[in-house]
């Protein structure tokens, strides 16, 4: 994955918010990057620096074509709108394997917390046991249980594990799906920590960039190579929040989210259902360490928190893009 002349990378899921994030750090390091689309003209339209390719990740066949070439297979795909999440998942993993094994890429997964139970709180190491109290979080289990097999017969894995996404493209977030509401300025942020319980966020440029920094130095690290990020941690629930409000100008009111809803909503819901299975994450102070990380790579890529929360709700429509930013932008339109 390290070679001097210019590197290949496929990304399965570039519309995505961390899929995104990764072709333009990709992008800016020389890679050439393809990505498969299911349309692939109006995606070209919207991301002209990426070679697009029509096709699908539930195709093995699309799968191993685009794949052709690649260096790296980025690992960001989900379902279209979330649904048959447990159904798709793991067959579209299994593409990846396919392709990765036939060309001789390595293998790039963002990774989650949910992979872990209660038995497993407060601190959460590479190494710690995944118990995962749900659905979604034992598929992921069995992802990296594939992915780990899948190193034992020579594909390099790299897996970044973080807390909740934040940041520009993370549209599917408890950030932009509860705490403001897209495309509206925020006038009301909504809190759904308990207080005084931390809860670990991460900006996704900066999973991004951490990302890459460890894809260049691929060749130390072990086989199947997994890594915590810090991100943002949150020590009361409530600095996310302060954070909004000093980017909106304390102008906004903070309401608790009302989890009492949750439950009557879930079964007509999508959103809700998926935040019912959640709320354990939100009821304990869990939190990852980054040691492993920072022996790796000296540091972690850290973006201040103000300057993350204002890029995201710009990203959302929730904030105007300041003025000096709006007429840097003009100048390199006209350059």
């Amino acid at each position: 994955m390290t070679e001097n002349k210019r590197q290949i990378a496929l990304v399965l899921g570039a519309t995505g918010g961390i899929g995104g994030e990764v072709c333009r750090s990709l992008i800016a390091r020389g890679w050439h990057v393809k990505a498969l689309n299911r349309n692939a003209t109006k995606a070209q339209a919207s991301r002209p620096d990426l070679e697009w390719l029509q096709g699908d990740a539930m195709s093995a066949l699309d799968v191993m074509e685009a794949a052709q070439g690649a260096h790296l297979i980025v690992h960001a795909v989900n379902p279209p709108g979330y649904r048959n999440w447990e159904k798709l998942v793991l067959p579209m993993l299994d593409n990846t394997i396919a392709a990765a094994r036939a060309v001789g890429a390595g293998i790039l997964l963002p990774g989650t917390i949910y992979n872990f139970g209660p038995d497993s709180f407060p601190i959460l190491r590479e190494n710690s046991p995944q118990r995962a109290l749900t659905k979604k979080g034992r598929i992921r289990v069995e992802m990296e249980r594939r992915l780990e097999a899948a190193s034992n017969e020579g594909i390099r894995v790299i897996i970044v594990r973080a807390g909740d996404f934040f940041g520009p493209g993370a549209a599917s977030s408890w950030f932009s799906q509860v705490m403001v509401t897209a495309g509206k300025p925020v006038t009301t942020i909504r809190n759904p920590s308990t207080p005084g319980i931390g809860h670990q966020w991460t900006y996704l440029p900066d999973v991004a960039e951490t990302m890459i920094r460890l894809v260049e130095r691929a060749d130390r690290l072990p086989p199947f190579a997994v890594y915590h990020m810090e991100g943002f941690w949150d020590a009361d629930g409530t600095q996310m929040v302060s954070a909004i409000g000093r980017v909106v100008g304390q102008s906004a009111k903070i309401r608790a989210f009302p989890w009492w809803i949750v439950p009557l909503v879930a079964p007509f819901a999508t959103l809700m259902h998926e935040l019912k299975e959640m709320r354990y994450l939100w009821r304990e102070p869990l939190r990852m360490t980054n040691e492993r990380l920072i022996a790796e790579l000296g540091s972690e890529p850290h973006t201040p928190i103000d300057d993350a929360v204002r890029a995201s709700l710009v990203s959302l429509g929730c904030l105007a893009v300041p003025q000096r930013e709006t007429a840097a932008m003009r100048l390199t339109q006209s350059a």
